[in-house]
């Protein structure tokens, strides 16, 4: 069963094709990569998909409803969650607040109730703050709670933002460019986070252009080149397709 199906999108920005009739699925549990060269359309097709921008034309369908042209906070709400290339965290809250303010998507309490602190507003802070903790435990990140973000190494941060993203309750992650700015070492770490998230549950779909973590880490590849699919496959087969190897990978043991 498919989560997510992209289905003919197009964009274009003046004259140029940023994504061209571009279609594919995902199916739940699921690992996929989006690579191609810089100015493929990857973030572009991100931004179509996770409602940043709306398309020329085509449509995307998450857990079988049409989400085409919703607004960014509305597809959250239906359980598709994005990263971004740059931790977006506050540097001097805790790493708990900062994974409890993601978990506010999920609340109900209004503005006058949580000012004036009603037992509403306050059971519901406690269950933010129970889950965030959750969110923690899962990533094995929850021994830095306390600790203020800006103190922490940047590969930690990483482990934050997607606590965040948990909090949330995601059915679909969407990873843009999850390994930049990692080391080796931490880029590691990073392949068994992902491999993490999907054993409690979440598809991912990412974007990135660390060829290793992706074929390390990818059960399905999609390959883009100036704005269309040239290939969608298993890394085994994508490692060893003439054209990806000739656009993008260069040879066969890139």
């Amino acid at each position: 069963m498919n989560i997510l199906e992209v289905d003919h999108l197009d964009h274009s920005f003046g004259g140029l094709h940023a994504v061209d009739n571009v279609s594919f699925g995902l199916e739940k549990g699921m690992i996929k990569a989006i690579i191609g060269p810089n100015g493929a359309g990857k973030t572009t097709l991100f931004n179509l998909i996770s409602g940043v921008i709306p398309p020329s034309s085509g449509k995307v369908y998450f857990c079988g409803e049409d989400i085409t042209g919703l607004f960014p906070f509305q597809i959250a709400k239906r359980g598709m969650i994005r990263t971004f290339q740059s931790p977006r965290l506050s540097e001097h809250m805790t790493v708990l607040e900062n994974v409890m303010i993601g978990r506010h998507i999920r609340s109900h309490s209004g503005f006058v109730s949580s000012i004036l602190k009603l037992p509403s507003a306050r059971k519901e802070e406690k269950s933010i703050r129970e889950e965030a903790l959750k969110a923690l435990e899962a990533l094995d990140i929850a021994d830095y709670k306390d600790k203020e973000v800006s103190s922490l190494p940047f590969g930690i941060q990483r482990s934050v933002e997607f606590a965040r993203a948990l909090a949330c309750e995601p059915s679909l992650l969407l990873l843009d460019e999850p390994a930049s700015g990692l080391n080796m070492v931490e880029t590691k770490e990073l392949a068994k986070l992902i491999h993490r998230i999907r054993e409690n549950g979440i598809t991912v779909l990412l974007v990135e252009h660390d060829m290793g973590l992706v074929m390390d880490i990818s059960d399905e590849i999609v390959v883009l080149n100036f704005g269309k699919k040239i290939a969608e496959d298993k890394p085994h087969a994508i490692r060893r397709n003439s054209e990806v190897i000739k656009i993008y990978l260069g040879d066969e043991d890139a």
